[in-house]
Protein backbone atom coordinates (compact mmCIF):
# COMPACT_ATOMS: atom_id res chain seq x y z
CA UNK A 1 0.00 0.00 0.00
CA UNK A 2 1.04 3.38 -0.69
CA UNK A 3 0.07 6.61 0.80
CA UNK A 4 -0.11 10.05 -0.39
CA UNK A 5 0.04 12.90 2.20
CA UNK A 6 -1.19 16.19 0.57
CA UNK A 7 -1.41 19.82 1.54
CA UNK A 8 -3.24 22.08 -0.36
CA UNK A 9 -2.86 25.90 1.18
CA UNK A 10 -5.64 27.82 -0.02
CA UNK A 11 -5.80 31.60 -1.38
CA UNK A 12 -7.11 34.13 1.61
CA UNK A 13 -10.39 33.52 2.78
CA UNK A 14 -11.10 30.57 0.13
CA UNK A 15 -10.56 27.21 2.95
CA UNK A 16 -14.26 26.94 3.49
CA UNK A 17 -14.84 26.54 -0.66
CA UNK A 18 -11.95 24.16 -0.40
CA UNK A 19 -13.96 22.26 2.19
CA UNK A 20 -16.89 22.19 -0.04
CA UNK A 21 -15.34 20.63 -2.78
CA UNK A 22 -14.14 17.54 -1.09
CA UNK A 23 -16.83 17.20 1.40
CA UNK A 24 -19.77 17.31 -1.85
CA UNK A 25 -17.43 16.10 -4.94
CA UNK A 26 -14.06 15.56 -4.43
CA UNK A 27 -14.28 12.63 -2.15
CA UNK A 28 -16.74 10.72 -4.00
CA UNK A 29 -14.67 11.34 -7.63
CA UNK A 30 -11.58 9.85 -6.00
CA UNK A 31 -13.35 7.03 -4.53
CA UNK A 32 -14.54 6.44 -8.02
CA UNK A 33 -11.21 6.44 -9.65
CA UNK A 34 -9.39 4.12 -7.14
CA UNK A 35 -8.27 6.38 -4.65
CA UNK A 36 -8.93 5.81 -1.18
CA UNK A 37 -10.06 8.38 1.48
CA UNK A 38 -7.76 7.87 4.54
CA UNK A 39 -8.22 11.12 6.66
CA UNK A 40 -8.69 14.72 6.46
CA UNK A 41 -7.25 17.31 8.86
CA UNK A 42 -6.91 21.37 9.75
CA UNK A 43 -4.49 22.52 12.08
CA UNK A 44 -5.77 23.85 15.09
CA UNK A 45 -2.80 24.91 16.92
CA UNK A 46 1.03 25.07 15.27
CA UNK A 47 0.43 25.32 11.53
CA UNK A 48 -0.98 27.79 8.94
CA UNK A 49 -5.08 28.12 9.43
CA UNK A 50 -5.34 28.10 5.68
CA UNK A 51 -4.28 24.90 4.81
CA UNK A 52 -6.39 21.11 3.94
CA UNK A 53 -4.14 18.36 5.13
CA UNK A 54 -4.67 14.60 4.07
CA UNK A 55 -4.32 11.19 3.01
CA UNK A 56 -4.96 9.11 0.22
CA UNK A 57 -4.04 5.42 -0.17
CA UNK A 58 -3.62 3.43 -3.67
CA UNK A 59 -2.55 -0.47 -4.28
CA UNK A 60 1.02 0.09 -5.46
CA UNK A 61 3.01 3.25 -7.49
CA UNK A 62 0.98 1.81 -10.88
CA UNK A 63 -2.27 1.38 -9.66
CA UNK A 64 -1.77 5.51 -8.30
CA UNK A 65 -0.56 6.88 -11.76
CA UNK A 66 -3.69 5.21 -13.81
CA UNK A 67 -6.24 6.67 -10.85
CA UNK A 68 -4.52 10.19 -10.96
CA UNK A 69 -4.89 10.34 -14.48
CA UNK A 70 -8.20 9.08 -14.36
CA UNK A 71 -9.23 11.69 -11.92
CA UNK A 72 -7.99 14.53 -13.89
CA UNK A 73 -9.31 13.37 -16.98
CA UNK A 74 -12.92 13.09 -15.60
CA UNK A 75 -15.76 15.20 -16.92
CA UNK A 76 -17.66 15.81 -13.60
CA UNK A 77 -13.79 16.82 -11.60
CA UNK A 78 -13.49 19.44 -13.96
CA UNK A 79 -17.43 21.08 -14.06
CA UNK A 80 -16.65 20.45 -10.26
CA UNK A 81 -13.45 22.82 -10.50
CA UNK A 82 -13.98 25.05 -12.87
CA UNK A 83 -17.60 25.67 -11.30
CA UNK A 84 -15.82 26.13 -7.82
CA UNK A 85 -13.28 28.48 -9.13
CA UNK A 86 -15.73 30.84 -11.09
CA UNK A 87 -14.96 33.77 -8.03
CA UNK A 88 -10.98 33.12 -8.54
CA UNK A 89 -8.38 30.13 -7.85
CA UNK A 90 -9.00 28.34 -4.65
CA UNK A 91 -5.66 26.52 -4.25
CA UNK A 92 -2.47 28.36 -4.01
CA UNK A 93 -0.11 25.50 -3.56
CA UNK A 94 0.17 22.00 -3.28
CA UNK A 95 2.74 19.51 -1.60
CA UNK A 96 2.30 15.77 -1.71
CA UNK A 97 4.84 13.06 -0.89
CA UNK A 98 4.51 9.07 -0.70
CA UNK A 99 4.89 7.56 2.43
CA UNK A 100 5.82 3.51 2.87
CA UNK A 101 4.39 2.05 6.49
CA UNK A 102 7.51 1.06 8.39
CA UNK A 103 7.42 -2.95 9.32
CA UNK A 104 6.04 -1.74 12.92
CA UNK A 105 3.10 0.64 11.79
CA UNK A 106 -0.22 -0.72 13.15
CA UNK A 107 -1.69 1.22 9.49
CA UNK A 108 -0.23 -0.97 6.74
Amino acid sequence: MIYEYRVYETMPGMLPNLHARFRDHTMAIFERHGIKNIAYWTSEVGDFSDRLIYIVAFEDAGQREKAWAAFRADPEWQKVRSESEANGLIVKRVSNSLLAPTDYSPLQ
